[in-house]
C-alpha cells in the first residue's frame, strides 16, 4: 500500500510537468502569430518549439507504458493540433520528380555563402573553390546568394569570377557595406534577363542584412525574385562557448552570459519583425508572381516565416524530404532557416538540401514549373 501511494505521488509530479509542457507547446504555436515588436519573449518560446515537442513525445511514450494510458492523449492531441507546424521541420514527400513531359524546369538555388570563406572559418583555403565547383555542378538558372562578398582586387573578385563558372550570367548585386575595395551584400544571378531591380535598406552601419528584388523575364512571363537576409543574432565566439557549457562555475558569469544571450535575441527579433513587415507588404503589392529566397535567420515556428510565407508555397513542404536543417554554424542544434517560397501559380519538384560543409549554411535547390496549368 505504501508503494502504491509513492507511485501515485510520482505520477502526480510527472503529470504536473506534463501539463506545463503542454502549455508551453500551445504557446509555441501562438508565437508565429505574435509580432516580436510587442511580445519578443513569445519568439523565444517559438524558438524552443522542437525541444518542447520532443518533451511531449516523451510524455506520450511514458503514459503508454503505465496503467494510465488515457493521460497520453493530453500531449498526443496537443501535438496533433500543431501537425502543420511540425511539417515545416520535417517532410515525407515521395515521387516528386519533375515530369519529363512538362519540358524543361527552372532550377532555383538559395545559398548563404558566408563571404565565400573570406576569413577561413573552416581553416580550409580551398573552401571558395569548392563552393564554386558546387554551384557549377548544381547549375542553377536563378541563384540567390546571401553574405555575398566581392573585392575589386586580389583573389576574391567574385563578381568577375562567378559568371565564368555559371550559366546564370546576368546579375543584380547590392552592397550594404563598402570599405575601400571590399564590398559585402546580396547577389542574385539569373540565366534569364533581369529587366528591373530594387532594394531595401534595413539600416545599421555595419549590417550585412538587407533585401533585394529582381524582375526576371522568363520566356513570355515576368517573375519577381526576392533575395532576403533578415536580421542576424550576431552571436560571438564567447556566446557559443557559453551555450556549450552546461555548467558554469562562476554564478556571476552565468547570469551575465544569460542576460547577454537574451539581449541579443530580443534585439534581433525586434529588428527582424520590422524587416519582415516591410518586405511582406512589398510582396503583397508585387505586380508580378513572386519567388522568395533567403536566409530568414528564423525557423518555421517563427513570426518571420509565418508572415513571409502567407499565401505562398514553401518548396520544402511541397517536394522536400527528411529533416530540414540548413544552418550548421552554431554549436547548439539548429534547424531550417533558409527558404524558397513561391507563388501558388508555380509548382516545385525535387527540393534538395545540398549537404556540403563549405559555408555555415547548406545550399537549397528545387526545380520549378512556371506554368503547371498548361
Amino acid at each position: 500500500m505504501k508503494h502504491d501511494r509513492k507511485f501515485t505521488l510520482l505520477n502526480k509530479i510527472i503529470l504536473a510537468f506534463n501539463v506545463l509542457s503542454v502549455i508551453m507547446l500551445l504557446l509555441s504555436y501562438l508565437a508565429s502569430y505574435s509580432s516580436p515588436e510587442k511580445y519578443w519573449w513569445f519568439a523565444i518560446i517559438g524558438l524552443g518549439y522542437p525541444i518542447v515537442l520532443f518533451v511531449n513525445v516523451l510524455f506520450v511514450i511514458y503514459w503508454l507504458f503505465t496503467s494510465r494510458k488515457i493521460i497520453s492523449l493530453l500531449s498526443f492531441l496537443t501535438i496533433l493540433c500543431g501537425i502543420n507546424l511540425m511539417l515545416g521541420f520535417a517532410q515525407f514527400n515521395f515521387n516528386v520528380k519533375f515530369p519529363k513531359e512538362r519540358g524543361r524546369a527552372v532550377k532555383i538555388m538559395s545559398y548563404n555563402v558566408r563571404l565565400f570563406d573570406l576569413y577561413n572559418w573552416w581553416h580550409n583555403i580551398e573552401s571558395r573553390d569548392k563552393m564554386f565547383n558546387l554551384i557549377t555542378d548544381e547549375a542553377p538558372d536563378i541563384c540567390c546568394f546571401q553574405e555575398f562578398f566581392h573585392s575589386d582586387k586580389g583573389a576574391f573578385q567574385n563578381l568577375d569570377t562567378l559568371p565564368l563558372f555559371m550559366k546564370a550570367k546576368n546579375f543584380h548585386v547590392e552592397y550594404t557595406i563598402n570599405i575601400n575595395a571590399n564590398h559585402w551584400g546580396l547577389a542574385t544571378f539569373s540565366k534569364y534577363p533581369i529587366v528591373n531591380k530594387g532594394k531595401f535598406n534595413f539600416g545599421g552601419r555595419y549590417s550585412n542584412n538587407s533585401c533585394i528584388y529582381s524582375d526576371i523575364k522568363i520566356n513570355d512571363d515576368t517573375v519577381r525574385v526576392y533575395n532576403i537576409h533578415l536580421q542576424s543574432i550576431n552571436f560571438m565566439k564567447k556566446d557559443y562557448s557559453f551555450m556549450d557549457s552546461l555548467i558554469v562555475k562562476d554564478k556571476d558569469e552565468e547570469i551575465k552570459g544569460s542576460k547577454r544571450i537574451l539581449r541579443l535575441l530580443k534585439n534581433a527579433y525586434i529588428k527582424r519583425a520590422k524587416q519582415t513587415d516591410l518586405v511582406a507588404e512589398h510582396i503583397r503589392n508585387s505586380a508580378y508572381p513572386v519567388i522568395v529566397c533567403g536566409d530568414f535567420n528564423d525557423p518555421p515556428s517563427s513570426y518571420a516565416y509565418h508572415i513571409l510565407s502567407n499565401k505562398l508555397i514553401d518548396a520544402f513542404r511541397e517536394s522536400g524530404r527528411g529533416f530540414g536543417q540548413t544552418y550548421i554554424g552554431g554549436s547548439v542544434p539548429s534547424f531550417r532557416i533558409d527558404f524558397i517560397l513561391h507563388d501558388k501559380k508555380f509548382k516545385t519538384y525535387d527540393f534538395n538540401t545540398v549537404h556540403q560543409y563549405y559555408s555555415d549554411h547548406f545550399p537549397i535547390t528545387c526545380l520549378m514549373d512556371m506554368s503547371p496549368d498548361k
